[in-house]
């Protein structure tokens, strides 16, 4: 029989040639070099585990970090929002927590400067399942983690969100630290979830403004659909900013107000010197008993202008009437809260965020809850006419119905109109 010639390619270092079995083997010389340490410490095309969460309960949730690094400890709330993630980045009732979205891919739409809430992000950190590799969205201006970076906040990503919300539902709101410092262990981790609580904190100091300030933004035409302002501002409110939130801002200028924000420790003796037709108290974060001097500050208040309290401003009010305020398991935190309007029978979907609700037990007589949340029954809204008093727990400045709770902008108007034709 004939030899044949077999070529094999495989490497060969020395190109030898030899006979197998009456068969000539050819062995080739490849080109390709073999792999050298230099090669083999490439950087992976992916993100390693880098992050952890540690909460306290003692349990440990490896992550992916894309915002800044370090360390943090803040209380974990769960928020049930399928979008809308840079005004709760912006929101100051945030401050002190770490947001968890249930919604599990977040960023596709990235960040824009027309939809911030405040001039700064006051939440400690924000836990997704999915990070999206791309936005989409035509008033884009840059991705989440570019503005996570450039703000100093925390953000991890890829771990199981689901079951953590799952915990928080069962044991309630837990107290967490996010790190991506390796050289912390997961025991000195949880020692500092343990010694640090958010309850009795002031924490409405850290986001009010400084001094006292003119409202001058306008709404923007094509967000603006209340023209009560073409005939002019009617009405001079004083707004007490415990963390408030600039669209609340421009929605009562939308309903014609002349508005001046006074910082949470602004005397209710100067407040009542601009003469106001009506007082605004704000959102704002934490525990509405570890604020006692905010508390005096509406007592002071009552009865000498029509008042609406808004969030925090709700707590405040129900505490200077004489009710109580307590913190609820988990809190209210999300865009899809149905609330009943007990006058109307109407139901609102409204946007929430609060760790705290008034009592209504707890309320003197004359005093009347006029929404409910159909969730869990608890007081969403409060009325007092003997005093001029209006209050909402949620957000009506927010468009999660889109435009459900607005009307109650236009409630606090009449309310004020009633007062300077009776005065």
């Amino acid at each position: 029989m004939a030899a044949t010639t077999t070529t094999l390619g495989f490497v060969s270092p020395t190109g030898l040639t030899i006979r197998r079995g009456g068969h000539k083997v050819s062995f080739i010389r490849c080109s390709a070099s073999p792999l050298t340490s230099s090669t083999a410490l490439v950087e992976k095309p992916w993100t390693s585990y880098n992050a952890r969460l540690v909460l306290e309960d003692g349990s440990i949730w490896p992550a992916k970090s894309f915002g800044a690094p370090g360390t943090r400890v803040a209380e974990l709330v769960f928020n049930t929002s399928l979008t809308g993630y840079q005004e709760i980045l912006t929101d100051p009732s945030y401050a002190g927590q770490f947001v968890l979205m249930t919604n599990p891919q977040i960023g596709n739409t990235g960040v824009n400067p027309d939809d911030e809430e405040s001039e700064k992000c006051f939440l400690a950190g924000l836990v997704i399942r999915s990070l999206s590799i791309s936005t989409s969205n035509w008033r884009c201006t840059k991705t989440l983690a570019d503005y996570l970076i450039e703000r100093n906040l925390m953000g991890i990503y890829d771990l199981d969100t689901r079951a953590i919300t799952r915990r928080l539902r069962e044991d309630g709101s837990l107290i967490g630290v996010l790190s991506t410092e390796q050289t912390k262990t997961d025991e000195e981790l949880l020692q500092m979830s343990r010694s640090w609580d958010i309850e009795g904190i002031d924490l409405i100091s850290g986001v009010s403004c400084k001094s006292p300030y003119e409202w001058v933004d306008k709404t923007n035409p094509e967000w603006d659909f209340n023209t009560d302002s073409r005939n002019g501002k009617s009405f001079k409110v004083v707004a007490y900013d415990f963390g408030i939130k600039q669209n609340i801002l421009r929605r009562l200028s939308s309903y014609g107000c002349q508005i001046t924000v006074v910082p949470s420790t602004f005397p209710a003796s100067e407040a009542l010197k601009m003469n106001p037709d009506g007082i605004l108290f704000s959102n704002g974060p934490g525990d509405p008993s570890a604020v006692p001097y905010a508390v005096e500050t509406v007592k002071e208040l009552l009865g000498k202008v029509p008042v609406y309290g808004i969030c925090m401003g709700h707590q405040l009010l129900g505490q200077a009437l004489g009710g109580n305020t307590f913190k609820m398991k988990f809190g209210h935190h999300g865009g899809n809260h149905p609330v009943r309007n007990n006058r109307t029978g109407q139901v609102e979907i409204s946007a929430q965020n609060h760790n705290y609700a008034v009592d209504p037990a707890s309320l003197p007589g004359g005093v009347e809850v006029t929404h409910v949340n159909l969730n869990d029954g608890s007081c969403a809204g409060l009325s007092f006419p003997a005093m001029n008093v209006m209050s909402l727990q949620y957000h009506p400045e927010a468009s999660p119905g889109p435009h459900d709770s607005d009307n109650a902008f236009r409630e606090f108007i009449e309310l004020m109109k009633r007062s300077k034709q009776s005065s």
